[in-house]
């Protein structure tokens, strides 16, 4: 058993002075990239897809955990895919132009999100969605910073949320089929099932009855 320390500790200790060379450090950054992404994506999807599966979705419990290990599994590998491919893209991009520019980042997610999330799902379309309500409230903020649109004189937030629930109730209502499937499951339980009970126990203690009653 000591014999075999001796050899472990040597390649522990050459693997940390590997990781220690600047000349590997883009390379290096990709690796870790790709790990970080499967690591987020799958502490991220993990969860929800738990809620959600026992929430909304029938079938027995072997069905459940594997649909929560296939999106969780789904969610992982394609944001370590593209880390990967973001950060190899702008290593490269770096390295043949000598220096980094913010072309680069918005030309390597361009082609990382064509690659990586241009299938159109319900993972990369709810990835997808998350990223766009962030994005504009980005750009709205850059705005102002930039000095493009005046700095409101009073809190935009409470007419923003005035507006998006208006505009998503009246898409519940009327034009359900243009919401995600997930969406429009919430939305159902919480504004038509509960329009629905036949006695106490459908009314306080479960949504719906299972018996025949």
């Amino acid at each position: 058993m000591a014999g075999g320390e001796g050899p472990r500790r040597a390649l522990l200790r050459a693997a940390n002075a590997l990781l220690q060379q600047r000349r590997y450090h883009a390379a290096l950054a990709v690796i870790k990239g790709f790990r970080n992404g499967a690591v987020y994506g799958a502490k991220i999807r993990a969860p929800h897809a738990l809620v959600m599966t026992f929430l909304f979705k029938s079938g027995s419990l072997r069905e459940k955990l594997k649909a929560i290990a296939q999106a969780t599994y789904a969610h992982s590998r394609n944001l370590a895919y593209f880390v990967f491919t973001y950060k190899g893209l702008m290593a490269g991009q770096s390295r043949l132009q000598g220096k980094k520019i913010p072309f680069h980042s918005f030309l390597a997610a361009c082609i990382g999100g064509w690659l990586v999330f241009g299938e159109n799902n319900p993972i990369n379309s709810q990835i997808i969605m998350y990223l766009l309500s962030r994005i504009l409230f980005g750009l709205s903020r850059l705005a102002v910073e930039k000095g493009y649109i005046p700095q409101p004189k009073q809190d935009p937030f409470p007419l923003v949320a005035a507006l998006v629930w208006g505009t998503v109730l009246w898409l519940f209502e009327y034009h359900r089929e243009t919401l995600q499937p997930s969406l429009q499951s919430s939305m159902t339980y919480l504004y038509e099932d509960s329009e629905v009970w036949h006695d106490l126990s459908d009314f306080l203690l479960y949504n719906k009855r299972t018996d025949s009653k």
